[in-house]
């Protein structure tokens, strides 16, 4: 065996964290991290919980990445001294742990620049994904459960928070479809590489002669797109007209001008209020109506643009992306990166980072050559 190469293994950290550094402006993140604290700073922050719970999350993931940075060029230069001590005293047993760190040290900057290659406009988003069973009947529905609970032990493994939003239950076992959330940052730009059509080939515990069964599954992911509660209608984009409102209710709502019809000139939706007696409350009553009509309008609007950044995936032959064979030998293998593994269990119990680096790369390279090819 030859000898572990040391000085090229510590130059070749120094350059990867320099590469990565350099990638990910350590200046620019340090300019982010000080305006994002006068921000959280601010007296008024919580009046407004939700554009508050973005702000502290946003200094949180930058601060977070300053620290790791940080702590990688320390380890780096703890290690080169650890390694000079092990041969001044030819300690063996010191080598062996600096061997160790390097390996550690090497992995963590790899998962670094990762990060680097997630450069989409909504990577650095929350994730939305949904499980759909395809073809293979019982089998597919089964599949798709395993698939929901592989990405679900992804996230626990990886410390994300992780919520199933909606369920859809099959009726013989497993589900027909399922969807869960995932808040962390750069949650979309991870799993985005896992949309698409997977593939299960197995002996179907479903069959009583034991039959070999081919399943599929579709998996969607989309970016949480950002939205808050509270719609601004400014008047300029509304007519409100006032009439007697008719109906029951005595003389005081009959004979004067309370009812209110609210029009939203850009969008042509009308609201009329008349329940309440007077017309300072039936304009505020809606507006509110107003308000959470076009909240449902802006969100109809934001699952479009979702649905058309998932695309059309299909699950059927042909069109997958990744296949799980359990028999006759054991191999996941994702058709596009290459990336393969025996290790079946490990995968479907959420060991799953290694496929998804992969498919980072692999879609970097892909987005590289479009741009050459635009460019010529």
């Amino acid at each position: 065996m030859a000898e572990f190469d040391f000085s090229q293994a510590i130059a070749d950290a120094r350059a990867k964290y320099e590469e990565i550094a350099l990638a990910l402006d350590v200046d620019r993140l340090k300019r982010q991290e000080q305006e994002l604290e006068v921000e959280a700073a601010e007296p008024g922050l919580w009046d407004d919980p939700e554009h508050a719970q973005q702000v502290t999350s946003k200094l949180s993931a930058v601060q977070s990445q300053i620290k790791r940075l940080s702590s990688a060029r320390t380890r780096i230069d703890d290690v080169e001294t650890l390694v000079e001590l092990g041969r001044e005293e030819d300690d063996s047993d010191t080598l062996a742990e600096a061997q160790t760190e390097i390996g550690a040290i090497a992995k963590d900057l790899e998962d670094m620049e990762i990060q680097t290659l997630m450069d989409g406009e909504y990577d650095e988003r929350s994730a939305v994904v949904t499980i759909r069973s395809g073809a293979g009947g019982v089998d597919a529905a089964d599949f798709a459960q395993m698939l929901l609970r592989m990405y679900l032990r992804w996230a626990e493994r990886n410390g994300y928070k992780a919520k199933v939003m909606d369920t859809s239950y099959a009726e013989e076992a497993g589900i027909k479809s399922a969807t869960f959330q995932v808040d962390a940052p750069y949650a979309y730009g991870r799993l985005s590489v896992e949309g698409g059509t997977h593939r299960l080939v197995r002996i179907s515990p479903f069959d009583n002669q034991g039959r070999r069964q081919t399943s599929f599954a579709a998996v969607e992911v989309v970016p949480l797109v950002e939205a808050t509660d509270h719609i601004d209608v400014p008047d300029s984009e509304i007519r409100v007209d006032t009439y007697c409102a008719s109906g029951p209710g005595g003389q005081g709502v009959n004979t004067t001008y309370s009812a209110v019809r609210i029009t939203h000139l850009p969008t042509g939706i009308v609201v009329t209020m008349q329940d309440e007696r007077s017309q300072i409350q039936n304009r505020a009553a809606a507006m509110a109506v107003l308000q959470s009509r076009l909240l449902v309008l802006r969100h109809e609007e934001e699952a479009k643009k979702k649905k058309e950044l998932a695309g059309d995936i299909k699950a059927s032959w042909g069109d997958q992306m990744r296949s799980y064979v359990l028999h006759p030998y054991q191999m996941v293998k994702d058709l596009r990166t290459g990336h393969e593994t025996s290790q079946t269990q490990a995968v479907f119990d959420g060991d799953i980072d290694e496929f998804i680096q992969a498919g980072i790369r692999w879609r970097h390279e892909q987005r590289r050559e479009a741009a050459e090819q635009a460019a010529e």
